[in-house]
C-alpha cells in the first residue's frame, strides 16, 4: 500500500503586466534562457484539472504554486487545492524568481507536502484512467531505469543540466556496483527497446548519463532533503540565478538520485510520451495520441513558432482536449 500521494503543478502568467515589470526590472545576462516560449500561456490549464479529477480521483491534495496570480476560471476554495506562492516556501534570498529550476529545487519545503508526491510541469497532462501505483509502487517511485549518452549541441546551448546532474551521480555512486546491485530493475522487459540503450552503453567506466520520459516526475521528500544536505553549495548556487541558466540543475536530478540508489519501482516506457510542438506535423501526431488516448500521459513541450503559428496549433490542441474532457471539473467556478 502507499502513503497519500500529492501532486504539485507550477504555473505561470506570462502576459501578467506586474509580473512582466517585476521580470523586466531584472537583466537576464549571459548564459541564461530568457525566451519567449519559456512563459507564454497555451490556455490549457483547465484540461490539466478535468483529466486529474476524472483520471486521477485518488490524488491527495494538488498544490498550486504561482508567482502569485491564478486563473480567472480556478475555484480556490476546492477542498483539495492548496495555494502555493513563491515565498510561501522558496528562501527569501532566491527572490523573486523567474528561474524554473529554482523553482523546482526547493518544491519540499512547501508546508504539508506529503512524503511522496508527483510534480508535473503545466505542460504535462494525464489523459487516461490511472492508479497511485502507476506512480508509486510500495512506496517507492515508479521509474524506468535506462542508461542514455548525452549529446551536447552548440543549438542547444542550455542543455547542460543533464550533464550537471549525472556529475553528482557519479560523485556518489558507481555505475556497475550500481547495476550489478539491481539487475532486475536495470534490464526489465518493461523498457522494451529501450534496453537496448542500456546494453550497449554497459562498457562505459561511468554514468553516460540517464534516460528522461520528460514526463510527470514521481518525488520524496527525503530525496531533496538528502541532497540538499550533501550538495548545498551546488543547488544553492542554481537557485540564486534569477533566470535559467545554462550551468543549473534541475528537478531530474532527484529522479537520478532515486534511480541510482535502487530506490525504485521499474515502470513501463509506454506509460506516456513526450512532444515538441514545433510544426504541423508535430500538432497532428500530437493531437491523434491526445485523442485515441494512447498513453496515460502526454507531455507538450513549447517549441520556437512564429506568432500565428502558436496560435493555430494551440486552437487544435485545446480542441482535441476539449473532445475527451469536455465536462467542467470541481476544480472550475
Amino acid at each position: 500500500m502507499n502513503s497519500k500521494i500529492d501532486f504539485v503543478i507550477t504555473w505561470v502568467d506570462g502576459s501578467d503586466p506586474k509580473w512582466i515589470m517585476e521580470k523586466n526590472s531584472y537583466s537576464a545576462g549571459s548564459y541564461t534562457d530568457n525566451r519567449t516560449e519559456r512563459f507564454r500561456d497555451w490556455d490549457n490549464l483547465i484540461y490539466w484539472f478535468r483529466g486529474i479529477e476524472k483520471f486521477a480521483p485518488w490524488v491527495n491534495r494538488i498544490h498550486f504554486v504561482t508567482w502569485g496570480h491564478f486563473p480567472k476560471w480556478l475555484n480556490l476554495h476546492h477542498p483539495q487545492l492548496n495555494i502555493v506562492t513563491h515565498s510561501d516556501y522558496i528562501p527569501q534570498k532566491y527572490l523573486p524568481t523567474f528561474n524554473s529550476h529554482a523553482i523546482e529545487l526547493n518544491l519540499h519545503r512547501i508546508p504539508n507536502l506529503t512524503e511522496n508526491f508527483v510534480y508535473f510541469n503545466d505542460d504535462v497532462f494525464i489523459i487516461s484512467p490511472t492508479k497511485s501505483s502507476d506512480f508509486f509502487k510500495n512506496n517507492l517511485p515508479c521509474e524506468s531505469a535506462i542508461l542514455n549518452a548525452h549529446c551536447y549541441s552548440i543549438e542547444k546551448g542550455f542543455h547542460l543540466s543533464p550533464y550537471r546532474n549525472i556529475g553528482i551521480i557519479n560523485k556518489y555512486f558507481n555505475m556497475r556496483y550500481v547495476i550489478k546491485k539491481n539487475p532486475a530493475k536495470w534490464f526489465n522487459l518493461k523498457y522494451g527497446p529501450d534496453l537496448l540503450r542500456t546494453l550497449a552503453l554497459l562498457p562505459c567506466p561511468r554514468f553516460p548519463g540517464l534516460w528522461q520520459a520528460h514526463l510527470a516526475s514521481s518525488l520524496k521528500k527525503s530525496t531533496f532533503e538528502t541532497l540538499w544536505l550533501q550538495e548545498y553549495k551546488e543547488l544553492d548556487e542554481t537557485c540564486l540565478h534569477k533566470f535559467r541558466h545554462m550551468l543549473d540543475y534541475n528537478q531530474w536530478l532527484f529522479k537520478e538520485w532515486q534511480i541510482a540508489s535502487g530506490e525504485f519501482f521499474p515502470r513501463q516506457t509506454s506509460f506516456g510520451k513526450s512532444f515538441e510542438a514545433t510544426e504541423e506535423k508535430s500538432i497532428k501526431t500530437i493531437c491523434e495520441f491526445i485523442l485515441k488516448q494512447k498513453g496515460k500521459m502526454i507531455s507538450i513541450n513549447d517549441g520556437e513558432m512564429t506568432a500565428k503559428k502558436f496560435k493555430t496549433y494551440k486552437q487544435k490542441i485545446n480542441n482535441t482536449f476539449q473532445k475527451i474532457l469536455p465536462e467542467k471539473s470541481k476544480f472550475e467556478k
